[in-house]
């Protein structure tokens, strides 16, 4: 059968619709309230750009930008490396990459609140398990209250999201390297390409297309973390671990200043936007080459 253009449009149209009732009508309208100075969902009055201007100056903003992109830099750049290293262990031992695939998966099937929890207790200054290792090994110099000092916090609460999605990770450059054609690497094999060598000449080109989606997951994905600062340290200590998501909403729901948080969650979305779309233009130029 023919598919015309009316009955094209007419399958579209539920999924056009619920796309505008859910995504275009609310990024609409929270466009237009962080132009007034509402202290609530509706009302107040149009005060342009002013609310954009204001976080431009908020130290509390450039804190919570500076904090959130140091906490991506690392999250990504940990996170893919990690993956990748055990990727390609699992690939190499396929006696244990079954058990192990489904296993590293887990902790992605819990939920962000348990998580925070468990990694709560993990870092706790008292019986907490990480300083009783420490101090079983000897290493008191390094027993610290981890989520209590503003030099590790936030690197805490990083190693609790990696911990969390890095199977995740590694299940998708695992799953990039069971694609590549088995006589390849028996032919690398034959030209004497092991370790280092292969996975330079041979591995990292053909594993484009998971780096790409591994990126740009693990970018977004870092880029609006609100869970795990909010239940593990809330925001502290002296608002080391404030994310933009976090400002977002203690302006809009501790202050009540919906228009001001709404106007960070714009400038959040334009960042991640952007950063997104730079990201995957560059990794797809490099599939492309590859």
């Amino acid at each position: 059968m023919r598919l015309t253009t009316r009955s094209a449009a007419l399958l579209m149209l539920p999924a056009t619709a619920l796309y505008a009732l859910f995504v275009i009508y609310p990024t609409t309208r929270s466009v237009l309230l962080s132009l007034t100075d509402a202290h609530g969902v509706i009302g107040g009055s149009f005060v342009g750009l002013a609310n954009y201007r204001e976080a431009f100056q908020d130290p509390q903003v450039l804190a919570a930008l500076e904090n959130t992109l140091v906490y991506t830099v690392v999250v990504v750049v940990v996170q893919n490396a990690l993956g990748l290293g055990i990727a390609y262990w699992l690939y190499n031992s396929p006696a244990v990459r079954t058990i192990a695939r489904t296993g590293l998966l887990m902790p992605a099937m819990m939920a962000l609140v348990a998580v925070s929890y468990l990694w709560s207790f993990i870092y706790s200054p008292v019986d907490g398990p990480l300083d009783a290792v420490m101090d079983a090994l000897g290493l008191h110099g390094l027993e610290t209250s981890w989520l209590g000092d503003t030099h590790t916090a936030l690197m805490a609460i990083a190693v609790s999201y990696m911990w969390m999605y890095l199977g995740y990770t590694a299940t998708i450059y695992l799953s990039n390297y069971l694609s590549i054609p088995a006589e390849l690497m028996e032919a690398a094999a034959l030209d004497g390409a092991r370790g280092w060598t292969r996975f330079r000449r041979i591995d990292w080109p053909l594993l484009a297309p998971s780096l790409t989606v591994n990126m740009t997951l693990s970018t977004i994905g870092s880029l609006r973390v609100f869970d795990l600062p909010f239940i593990m340290t809330d925001g502290g200590p002296a608002n080391s671990t404030q994310t933009l998501s976090y400002v977002v909403f203690q302006d809009s729901f501790k202050d009540f200043r919906f228009a001001y948080g709404t106007a960070v969650a714009v400038l959040l979305l334009v960042i991640t936007v952007i950063v997104g779309v730079l990201l995957t233009t560059v990794l797809r130029r490099r599939e492309v080459a590859a």
